[in-house]
């Protein structure tokens, strides 16, 4: 199964506002900071969330990040659209054809945190997020 959910950039707020979001709509919120994954170039984002999963029982999925270091914030421009899943050969496909004309921020490669992640941002400026879960076990 592969989902397609919004994914909300933050400027050092997505811990705050992911909570707010689970207070009103329920379910179960999980966050990583920069450090956990020891991608913390600059100290000052070492506690700041690289990557939190709002789930609830209604079958809603929100994603939600603080910018990592050196990118620019973009007020206005904040979400992206993020796939996820477990074929990696269809999401590398999508990511392949998905990214065609538009420019590649990460390659779509083994992350710190065990999945295939990268990024990019299409030929007509939507931001993307594609991210096949790793074999786990």
């Amino acid at each position: 199964m592969t989902n397609l959910n919004p994914y909300i950039t933050f400027e050092g707020q997505a811990a705050e506002a992911m909570q707010f979001y689970q207070s009103v709509l329920g379910g179960e919120l999980t966050s990583n900071t920069f450090s956990e994954f020891g991608m913390t170039p600059d100290p000052a984002y070492a506690d700041q969330i690289m990557h939190s999963q709002l789930e609830t029982e209604d079958g809603l999925v929100l994603m939600g990040a603080d910018l990592p270091p050196g990118m620019p914030y973009k007020p206005g421009m904040t979400i992206s659209i993020s796939l996820s899943g477990d074929d990696e050969a269809t999401l590398r496909s999508w990511f392949d054809g998905l990214s065609a004309g538009g420019t590649i921020s990460q390659a779509f490669e083994p992350a710190p945190w065990g999945d295939t992640f990268g990024m990019f941002t299409d030929k007509f400026g939507i931001d993307w997020l594609v991210n096949a879960a790793g074999q786990r076990g």
